[in-house]
């Protein structure tokens, strides 16, 4: 067995083992050829990169009847400078990107000749490969990364790939290999198929390793602080609606904070022009805390204008008083202008203005109409068609894309 290292650009996702086999048919030999393995190691992305690195133990075998030999040693174990003096497939990554040769402390290949024409020949490489990865489903999501691989001169006629085994045992992964931060290994599958260009018809194989993306982190940092904002701006609905300034800070707040988780969550994520199920989960959520905003404003509304038609009658009352008062200070000023100058003070209607029972009355009227509109009844039905809806909203988003299970044909399970 051999180490996969599945390394990002910035993250180590995890470790797991796997095997490939394969047949070569040089050209020279083409109808004596045997079976030989080939060991290949990779890594894989996170959620803002479309490609994955993968560090490769790559091992080919093929038989060539020209390197037959007798003698007292059954394998020649070369040095790989000899490597250059016979043939070798020119086998390229088709999705590669980019390919480093690791040559610390010294170039790592290994070249064995056996004493039937057997040639094993392996080296450590570094390979960049692309993943087509579909985000409509993020952080849900499921993906298959393909390493392809062939011959880059050789045609069909000249050089085939085989698989010498069945898919279980051409990529074996260990027990205790898979350790991925990210993903969970569903398992691999692997194929071959023939693809057509200007030059001839060349054999390609591919091995595409089953990614399921794991939600936890997540939760943790965007599903859940969604959640208890819209909670948040749902209990702005319980308080008077005279308290303008505690709503209006809820209302404010809480339609900040979602704008702020919006743009924090896209920025985990590559520019892609669709959007994803994190997409839509937060658009429900502001919308639901924008709502809240929205309710409390017409909530206020109605309340204005309900003051305003209690005002009037206030007013009218408050003329009516003052009418009055005037009518008595006169009365007073009158009395104290033709009255003997005795000394004594002549008590003035004017006292008894300021004791007015209809002025009490007035009071306690509109005092009784206060406390009528302290609660409204658009907060009464807001405050159970809110919840009702969002948690409707819940249980069909989550059992829809929770249940949602990629379905590989001929998949071979990770163990």
């Amino acid at each position: 067995m051999s180490c996969l290292v599945f390394v990002n650009k910035s993250h180590w996702l995890g470790y797991f083992y796997w095997v490939v086999y394969v047949i070569i048919w040089p050209p020279e030999v083409r109808r004596n050829s045997m079976l030989g393995p080939w060991i290949v190691t990779c890594q894989f992305p996170t959620a803002n990169i479309l490609e994955y690195t993968v560090d490769v133990f790559f091992r080919q075998t093929w038989w060539d009847d020209r390197l037959k030999f007798r003698g007292p040693m059954n394998i020649l174990r070369l040095n790989n400078l000899m490597a250059s003096k016979i043939w070798t497939p020119d086998t390229f990554f088709h999705n590669g990107k980019k390919s480093v040769a690791h040559n610390m402390t010294m170039p790592n290949k290994l070249l064995r000749i056996m004493e039937n024409g057997t040639l094993l020949y392996t080296m450590r490489l570094t390979v960049q490969a692309e993943c087509p990865m579909h985000l409509e489903d993020f952080p849900m999501d499921s993906h298959s990364c393909p390493l392809k691989f062939g011959s880059y001169a050789y045609t069909t006629s000249e050089v085939t790939y085989i698989w010498i085994r069945n898919a279980s045992d051409s990529v074996q992964v260990a027990s205790d290999g898979s350790r991925l931060n990210q993903y969970d290994l569903l398992g691999q599958t692997v194929n071959k198929e023939t693809i057509k260009s200007s030059t001839g018809e060349y054999t390609v194989m591919m091995v595409h390793f089953h990614l399921k993306r794991k939600i936890g982190y997540f939760v943790i940092q965007t599903y859940l602080p969604c959640i208890m904002t819209v909670i948040l701006s749902q209990v702005s609905f319980w308080l008077n609606r005279e308290s303008v300034p505690a709503r209006t800070v809820f209302g404010v707040t809480t339609v900040l904070t979602m704008t702020t988780l919006s743009i924090s969550a896209r920025n985990s994520l590559p520019k892609v022009a669709y959007a994803t199920a994190m997409d839509w989960f937060i658009a429900v959520c502001y919308a639901f805390v924008f709502s809240a905003l929205i309710e409390f404003a017409t909530v206020n509304y109605f309340t204005k204008r309900g003051w305003a038609w209690d005002g009037k009658s206030v007013v009218n009352d408050k003329k009516k008083e003052a009418s009055v008062m005037k009518k008595n200070n006169a009365y007073a000023v009158a009395v104290a202008n033709y009255a003997p100058a005795s000394g004594k003070d002549l008590p003035t209607v004017s006292k008894s203005g300021g004791t007015d029972p209809g002025k009490t009355r007035s009071e306690a009227k509109v005092e009784a109409k206060k406390t009528f509109n302290s609660v409204s009844k658009i907060d009464r039905m807001s405050r159970i068609i809110f919840p009702v809806l969002f948690g409707i909203f819940n249980m069909v988003y989550w059992a829809t894309y929770l249940n949602r299970e990629p379905v590989v044909k001929d998949m071979v399970p990770s163990t």
